[in-house]
């Protein structure tokens, strides 16, 4: 049986993949597990689907790890997610080096605890020279912190006359926002059955693909990934147009 890995067009494989990594709490609880187990079954993932990602060819991966609203979880899980993500980054970044892997984080990350940002600038500075994969951390990052952040910054510029508001357009101001070193991410996965966007990329997805799998994110793993981008594949992208203007 032929598999969605050799279903894929490598010619036509999404230069940007965002994930949002839903269903770790609701699947420690179907195993009789606290959420936690569930986050940190939810690193195999992060391996698999990154391993996936640079097999195919995907240029920038980013993974919604954690939100600005997520800071309002019981302090007991907080706690325990950023232990977890200290120790994930220690565990995989020989991984992530053998892989060719790029590490980096976007959002609010000064309200980062210091150790798990030290950890992070470690990895990211080891991994720095490497040409794969770029793999992007949203940490404590929401789509309208980024918008907010983004305009406050264009403020500070006009103000300070290094702008005027006859150059504002789409692609200056896309230039403030903290994804401006990537693409636009052509396909947005979110798993657990949730229908929802949730804050995340809101000015960046506005011509992405979505999918929506039913999969908790413990579970998903890259030949998911690859059914994804598969499903993307079939799909005709217009941005607007109509399909005769496509095949002119």
């Amino acid at each position: 049986m032929e598999s969605f890995r050799d279903r894929i067009d490598n010619n036509k494989v999404p230069k940007h993949v965002a994930i949002i990594m839903d269903g770790n709490g609701r699947w420690a609880e179907r195993h009789g597990k606290v959420r936690v187990v569930g986050h940190e079954h939810g690193v195999d993932s992060v391996r698999s689907v990154v391993e996936g990602a640079g097999e195919i060819g995907v240029e920038h991966l980013t993974l919604y790890a954690f939100s600005t609203e997520n800071w309002d979880r019981p302090k007991s899980e907080v706690q325990a997610l950023m232990e977890l993500l200290v120790h994930a980054i220690e565990a995989e970044t020989d991984s992530l080096m053998e892989n060719n892997v790029r590490l980096d984080a976007i959002g609010d990350l000064e309200h980062m605890p210091s150790h798990v940002l030290d950890k992070l600038n470690s990895c990211r500075n080891r991994l720095q020279e490497n040409t794969g994969l770029n793999l992007n951390l949203a940490l404590s990052y929401s789509g309208q912190w980024d918008i907010l952040n983004a305009a406050k910054k264009l403020a500070q510029d006009l103000a300070d006359r290094k702008t005027n508001v006859e150059a504002i357009d789409y692609d200056l101001f896309s230039n403030y926002l903290s994804t401006s070193h990537m693409p636009n991410p052509e396909l947005l996965i979110r798993t657990s059955g949730e229908y929802r966007i949730s804050n995340f990329l809101l000015w960046q997805i506005a011509y992405s693909e979505l999918y929506f799998t039913p999969k908790l994110w413990p579970d998903f793993r890259k030949d998911d990934l690859f059914e994804a981008i598969v499903d993307y594949q079939n799909r005709e992208r217009r941005f607007g147009k109509t399909r005769e203007q496509l095949t002119r």
